[in-house]
């Protein structure tokens, strides 16, 4: 009884977490829309063409199919033995739980959920997910490096020597992982059994992806090109807006505020992601209206796709049992 009163009572913290979390992305909206010209947002929604959002979003939705594929293959570069319909249900899946499940690691719980129950190597299932997850970062990395070399010609006076300082930042940041890897891995190992036993499961699957390094950089190919698609759909939500900026702007600010919105402030980053946006892109001439026209657009995008992934994923689900079906009443 104890124990079904405190699943009881974690599920309801969750969904208080999820509530507080959407509340606080629409405060943030809220705000952001109070200091700025109503009229102004209002006349760069009014631009959007409705066939423009819905091609765009067509474009999304097929752009997170070749993250489908990415996924699929990274997780079977560690040994995981997933079928292509469990990867969708595991990618589709954790795209909807991202934004509306009461998790802070919602859309991360919902691929390793799926994955490990469907696995028969679990551990290849973590270390495939953190490989991907680490191939994002790294491809929105080198968006952002990118971004920051054809910069300096752009950048007003308040910014000047802002690009070295975000390199030398990033060159910090690089090295303290390093660090903290290297120290987990000496001193982990002197745990119990279990735990050790857990571990070289790990290390056996990332044994597995070193064997596959060309799997590796095909999928940070397709990583690069994912990141790319959706920073385009962003840029042309904004030519629509009237936001009409060169291509290495939003090679800069894009990335940052896609690593701003990790913050586990608001569901899915709702709302941090404009604002970081508007940090961004203001003190370069852009207007803010129309920034933050293109920031709710793009959400808007983003939710929808959310909301058909999810679709997606229950529909393969279903599809998938009724194929089981005769085998099963056969027997």
């Amino acid at each position: 009884m104890n124990g079904a009163a405190a699943h009881t009572a974690r599920r309801k913290s969750g969904w208080l977490l999820l509530l507080a979390r959407w509340a606080a992305a629409l405060g943030i909206l809220a705000v952001l829309v109070h200091f700025l010209p109503v009229a102004q947002l209002r006349l760069a929604f009014s631009t959007i063409p409705p066939q423009r959002f819905v091609s765009l979003l067509a474009f999304y939705v097929l752009t997170l199919c070749v993250g489908v594929l990415k996924w699929h293959v990274v997780i079977n570069a560690a040994d995981s033995c997933l079928p292509f319909n469990v990867s969708v249900q595991c990618y589709a899946g954790g795209l909807f739980g991202t934004l509306f499940l009461p998790s802070i690691l919602g859309g991360d719980v919902v691929r390793l959920g799926v994955g490990i129950s469907r696995s028969p190597r679990p551990a290849a299932v973590v270390t495939g997910n953190v490989v991907d997850r680490f191939l994002d970062a790294f491809a929105q990395l080198t968006l952002l490096l990118f971004g920051l070399v054809f910069l300096p010609g752009s950048l007003p006076s308040a910014f000047d020597g802002a690009p070295r300082r975000l390199l030398f930042l990033a060159i910090i940041f690089g090295a303290a992982v390093l660090i903290i890897v290297a120290a987990l891995r000496r001193f982990l190992p002197g745990r119990s059994f279990r735990f050790r036993r857990r571990l070289a499961q790990i290390r056996s699957a990332q044994r597995a992806v070193s064997r596959r390094p060309y799997r590796i950089l095909f999928s940070f190919l397709l990583a690069l090109s994912v990141q790319t698609a959706f920073l385009s759909v962003t840029m042309l939500l904004g030519f629509s807006c009237g936001l009409h900026l060169p291509f290495h702007l939003w090679l800069f600010a894009w990335p940052l505020s896609k690593f701003a919105a990790m913050l586990p402030l608001t569901q899915g980053g709702v709302g941090v992601r404009e604002t970081a946006l508007l940090a961004l892109l203001v003190p370069f001439g852009a207007p803010a209206a129309q920034v933050l026209a293109t920031g709710i657009a793009s959400e808007g995008i983003i939710i929808a796709a959310g909301l058909l992934a999810g679709l997606a994923a229950l529909l393969s689900r279903r599809v998938e049992s009724r194929r089981k079906l005769p085998a099963t009443s056969g027997v």
